[in-house]
């Protein structure tokens, strides 16, 4: 396939994409590359790109221990469009012991890797099995919320490429439905203080990688001026909802999975 995915290293590990939670829990459709049983599973997002491994921020609401035999922690994490739910058990050993003793609410990031679910009554649910939790300050998710509406456009503008196989793909799987998430994006901005979202558009990198290309980045300006249009009204975080997801069997990917991720704090590149 083509073009709009990130490289991986050459660890075989993925970058770590920014996506909002509007978009994953719409993004069912799961996938590989190769007949291989070893290889990665993908997601694919409904804005034409592929992710193995993501990472967002938002305020942990809530933690509860669902296991039956042995612990498995959930947690919710809210960010401006919806809600991301995530599971960590003994294969998960860190993130669990994170979940069991922070207090909520309070600003995470999370690194991890999607996980999808097929309900009793034919439905797909959507989760993430989190490599790494981190407590943020408030700042450090405005950032995130910044940078993660500047990919979500880029995605948007890639999406017509004619080398966007991910994107044909995600036509046949979710039709061209595009506008929530474009959508989605200036809520977000919408819901920073327009001071905090002019500081954090200033130090974004991906802002400034964006420039490079005249229509994604001017999209993006339009966006944050919408954002500084409107934030003084700001708009309520919508917080989606999911069924409880059943406990998942350990795999060789779970094994996998519980690297340490190679960044414990910031809004770097996670790879």
């Amino acid at each position: 396939m083509s073009a709009s995915s990130d490289g991986a290293e050459s660890t075989g590990r993925e970058v770590a994409k920014r996506l909002f939670a509007r978009e994953f829990n719409d993004a069912t459709y799961t996938f590989k590359e190769s007949e291989d049983e070893l290889a990665p599973n993908y997601t694919l997002l409904p804005t034409g790109d592929r992710v193995n491994r993501l990472f967002f921020a938002g305020t942990l609401t809530e933690t509860n221990d669902v296991g039956s035999d042995s612990e498995y922690w959930q947690g919710r994490v809210v960010d401006p469009t919806g809600t991301f739910y995530i599971y960590a058990g003994q294969y998960q050993p860190e993130a669990a012991s994170t979940l069991r003793q922070i207090e909520t609410p309070t600003y995470v990031t999370v690194v991890g890797k999607p996980r999808s679910y097929e309900t009793d009554d034919g439905n797909t649910n959507v989760a993430v099995r989190p490599e790494s939790i981190t407590q943020v300050d408030e700042p450090t998710r405005d950032r995130w919320v910044v940078e993660t509406a500047d990919q979500t456009i880029d995605r948007l503008e890639a999406f017509d490429a004619e080398t966007n196989d991910y994107a044909q793909m995600a036509r046949d799987e979710y039709g061209e439905r595009l506008s929530p998430y474009r959508e989605a994006a200036i809520e977000a901005l919408e819901s920073l203080d327009a001071t905090d979202a002019s500081a954090a558009l200033a130090t974004s990198e991906t802002t400034s990688d964006a420039a490079e290309s005249d229509s994604s980045a001017g999209d993006t300006e339009q966006v944050a001026a919408d954002a500084d249009t409107h934030a003084s009204g700001g708009s309520e975080e919508s917080v989606g909802s999911t069924e409880s997801v059943e406990s998942e069997e350990s795999s060789s990917d779970e094994l996998s999975g519980s690297e340490e991720s190679s960044e414990d704090t910031g809004l770097g590149e996670y790879e």
